[in-house]
C-alpha cells in the first residue's frame, strides 16, 4: 500500500521539528559540558545529549501522529544498524537526522540542522529541513514542489539555479570520504569550477543548493538520514541528481556516492570534469 503525505503533512513535521529545537537543541547551544559529548565511531564522528533528545522527542511525536509508521533516526541505528532494513518496505516510514552537523554544534559554530523524510514503499515522498538558528524551513511533498518557510512566515516557492557550464558553477565536493583513486581525480579538478566551500553540515549546503545560491554538491557517503530529504527538495526545485555511475539514487544506496546539478545537461557536463573524463 502507498501512503500519501501532502504539504499539509509536511508543515506539520516541520512545527515537530521546530518545537523539538526549541525544547532541546537551542538551550543546549553553546552550553554543552564535556560529558554531554561523546565519540562514536570516530574523534569525527560525535554525538551529544541534544542530539539524542531531539531523535527520541520527534520519534514520540511522529508515531503519536501516524500510529504505525516506522520512525528511524540516525542514532537508534547507531545502536540497532538492523533498522535500516524495514525502510525500502514500510508502507510509511520516516528518517530523523536529529542534528545534522553535530561537530559544528559541539564547537559552537551556527552550522547545523534538523532533516526529517517521509518513504512509502521505499519512495521518498516527503521532505524537510529546519534550520534552527535562523527558524528557516525548507520543505517538500511528493509532486507538490519545494517551498521555504522563514521566521517571519512567509513562504515561497524555491527554484534550483538556471544551468550554467561546469567552470562556471560553484558548490561544495565533499571529498574526504571518497575512495582514493575517486578523491585524487576530483580534488585535482575542483579548482577548475568557479567556487568550492565547505560547511561540515549537509542540511546547510542543501539549504543553499535547493534555493538557487550554488549550482552543485558532491558526497561519497548516502545515508538516508543525511540525504533523503534534501534529495526530494532538490528534485521539487527541479534539480537532477545522480549516483556517481549515472544510476538513481535508493534509500538501499548507502555507497555509491551522489552528485547534484541544476539538470540532467550540466550534471553530465560537471561530471565529467571533476572525475577528469574530459
Amino acid at each position: 500500500m502507498t501512503v500519501r503525505i501532502t504539504l499539509a503533512d509536511m508543515h506539520i513535521v516541520v512545527g515537530m521539528m521546530r518545537a523539538a529545537a526549541n525544547r532541546h537543541v537551542m538551550p543546549h547551544f553553546r552550553c554543552l559540558d564535556r560529558a554531554d559529548i561523546r565519540t562514536k565511531t570516530s574523534a569525527l564522528d560525535i554525538v551529544t545529549i541534544a542530539d539524542e533528545a531531539t531523535e527520541q522527542d520527534l520519534t514520540a511525536a511522529l508515531q503519536a501522529a501516524w500510529p504505525g509508521a516506522l520512525v528511524v533516526g540516525e542514532e537508534a541505528v547507531a545502536a540497532d544498524p538492523a533498522l535500516l532494513d524495514g525502510l525500502a518496505s514500510a508502507d510509511l516510514a520516516f528518517v530523523i537526522d536529529p542534528i545534522d552537523g553535530t561537530a559544528n554544534y559541539a564547537a559552537g559554530v551556527p552550522l547545523f540542522g534538523i532533516m526529517v523524510s517521509a518513504l512509502s514503499g521505499g519512495e521518498v515522498i516527503g521532505g524537510a529541513i529546519v534550520d534552527p538558528v535562523c527558524d528557516i524551513a525548507v520543505l517538500a511533498a511528493r509532486g507538490h514542489g519545494a517551498w521555504l518557510h522563514d521566521q517571519r512566515g512567509r513562504e515561497r516557492r524555491l527554484h534550483v539555479a538556471p544551468p550554467v557550464p561546469p567552470q562556471q558553477m560553484s558548490g561544495n565536493a565533499s571529498w574526504r570520504y571518497l575512495p582514493a583513486p575517486v578523491r585524487e581525480a576530483v580534488t585535482r579538478n575542483l579548482p577548475k569550477v568557479a567556487g568550492s566551500w565547505d560547511f561540515r553540515c549537509a542540511a546547510h549546503e542543501y539549504l543553499m543548493l535547493v534555493d538557487g545560491r550554488c549550482h552543485f554538491l558532491l558526497f561519497n557517503r548516502t545515508l538516508p538520514w543525511d540525504h533523503l530529504a534534501g534529495w526530494l527538495i532538490h528534485a521539487e526545485a527541479g534539480g537532477y541528481a545522480a549516483r556517481f555511475d549515472g544510476t538513481p539514487y535508493r534509500v538501499t544506496n548507502h555507497g555509491g556516492g551522489l552528485l547534484y546539478a541544476p539538470d540532467r545537461e550540466s550534471w553530465h557536463a560537471l561530471h565529467a570534469l571533476l572525475f577528469g573524463l574530459t
